[in-house]
């Protein structure tokens, strides 16, 4: 009898920003393949489970499990009756792969369910003080990958749009991608915020305009993960930062 696989978005750091469907799922586990960035104390009640644990994390440049195996492993122990969690940081179809693991598994008969998680392109910054909308600046939010296999984005588009833009996995083209906003013709003063390690103890944000941040980021020895916010809003920072409290 096929099993079932749960393609889980764990948040950005750990139990405390896990959903309880999430939480549900993974006490009842046979599998669980985990990725890199799911939070230590997550990773922890991940051995209080009774599940095989796979650490498939990858950083830039350096994958435990490729792609093509993550898939492979998915559907090899969903045909053995197992009950299989992919359990993903942040959410899964917020640039997380979780889309193509989906396709992968209705390809091959799997039945699957998705179970959202919060996207750090949104808590992130709203930890750090930073509303990603309000009503007095742009109407708009666009999410980009700081990394792409190959160059897609109209950044002509993209600098002109009225939008706050938030950059995922974008510390190691920092610069070339700010040159290509400035480069299309984006405003050089627009604030900027970097920030990094978001929802953690070691949170850090950098400010600075568009013009100065790579060279801020880079004076700063800037360090993924990190989270990349480049609008008015982040000027509100300044304001609220001061009475944020998280317990």
């Amino acid at each position: 009898m096929t099993g079932k696989v749960y393609i889980v978005g764990a948040g950005p750091d750990g139990l405390d920003l896990i959903t309880k469907r999430a939480e549900k799922v993974l006490k009842e586990a046979d599998v669980i393949l985990y990725d890199e960035l799911i939070g230590e104390d997550l990773k922890e009640f991940l051995k209080k489970t009774k599940a095989k644990l796979i650490d498939v994390g990858k950083r830039a440049g350096r994958h435990k499990k490729g792609q093509k195996e993550i898939n492979r492993l998915l559907v090899e122990y969903a045909k053995m009756g197992k009950r299989v969690v992919r359990l993903k940081g942040g959410d899964p179809f917020v640039f997380g792969r979780g889309g193509e693991e989906a396709e992968f598994l209705a390809e091959h008969g799997i039945p699957f369910e998705v179970i959202p998680g919060i996207t750090s392109a949104i808590a992130v910054p709203a930890y750090a003080g930073i509303p990603i909308t309000h009503r007095a600046f742009d109407p708009a939010v666009v999410f980009i990958t700081g990394r792409e296999a190959r160059e897609r984005l109209n950044w002509d588009a993209l600098a002109k749009l009225n939008a706050t833009i938030v950059i995922l996995m974008g510390v190691s083209n920092l610069r070339k991608n700010v040159e290509k906003l400035l480069k299309h013709g984006k405003d050089p003063e627009t604030p900027v915020a970097i920030i990094e390690r978001g929802c953690t103890k070691e949170q850090r944000v950098i400010v600075a305009p568009l013009r100065e941040i790579a060279d801020v980021a880079e004076r700063e020895k800037v360090r993924p993960p990190a989270v990349i916010v480049i609008g008015g809003v982040v000027r509100l920072r300044e304001k609220l930062a001061e009475f944020l409290r998280f317990d």
